[in-house]
């Protein structure tokens, strides 16, 4: 168990950022929880717990994350970036603004994050933690945009491996699709979701562990980390599995008329 720690932990209103936040709190960790959205967090009432209403998809809004978070602390021993956002969609469209959005709060806030945290910690000891997602090793239909964020952020951690500050601890989690409203935030019409499905609390206690360990990754679903070795040695299994899912997407083509 994590305890006795200062901690910023973005999207923690919801799905695993809110059952990861629920574990940090049983361990006497102090908590600045920050999300665009603070309904559950409002509902809490820990003395612990300090909840900051801001989306994170700015600089000006991670600037004011940190100033929060050392007028509060004084010291951030854990950086948990861990919000993030899909679309589930058709790319049959040009809005640069749309794209600019998911990459904002999915990609540039967690890495500008990342360039503060090592500031603040000006050699101290920490812990920068990221939710990338197996999307982020295997793109999925429907999932484009979404997916290439991912992408983005499973290279950033891969590179910066080489040049990573000593006192700094990396931990990646790469969570397969998840019960959590992410469908909904995707779109507003229903679609069948990925296969295999993880519920957050399970996911949440898998990364926990992951920070406390000093892990690099955390992959909390074995499936995932057996069929990609699995694809490996036998393509026509991604194959098939990209086949499943594509059919997914072709009912939802259908559902909207695309």
């Amino acid at each position: 168990m994590i305890e006795n720690k200062n901690i910023v932990l973005t999207g923690a209103d919801s799905g695993i950022g809110l059952e990861v936040l629920k574990l940090l709190l049983k361990g006497g960790n102090k908590v600045l929880a920050v999300d665009v959205n603070t309904g559950n967090l409002d509902k809490i009432g820990n003395p612990d717990l300090s909840v900051l209403k801001i989306d994170v998809s700015s600089q000006s809004a991670v600037d004011e994350i940190f100033d929060a978070a050392e007028k509060h602390f004084g010291k951030i021993d854990i950086f948990y970036a861990n919000a993030g956002y899909p679309y589930y969609e058709v790319m049959d469209y040009a809005d640069w603004n749309r794209v600019a959005s998911i990459f904002e709060t999915n990609v540039f806030s967690p890495i500008y994050s990342y360039q503060k945290y090592v500031k603040h910690l000006n050699g101290r000891k920490g812990v920068f933690a990221i939710t990338v997602s197996a999307i982020g090793q295997m793109a999925m239909p429907g999932f484009t945009l979404y997916s290439a964020s991912k992408f983005a952020m499973h290279g950033f951690q891969q590179a910066l491996r080489f040049e990573i500050p000593d006192n700094v601890q990396l931990t990646c989690l790469y969570p397969v699709a998840t019960n959590t409203n992410f469908f909904k935030a995707a779109n507003s019409v229903e679609f069948d979701k990925p296969f295999p499905v993880q519920e957050p609390a399970v996911v949440a206690k898998k990364m926990v562990e992951g920070i406390e360990k000093g892990k690099k990754a955390v992959s909390p679903c074995p499936l995932f980390g057996f069929s990609q070795q699995l694809m490996k040695f036998a393509p026509f299994v991604r194959t098939a599995y990209w086949a499943m899912e594509n059919n997914k997407f072709k009912k939802f083509r259908a559902k909207i008329g695309k």
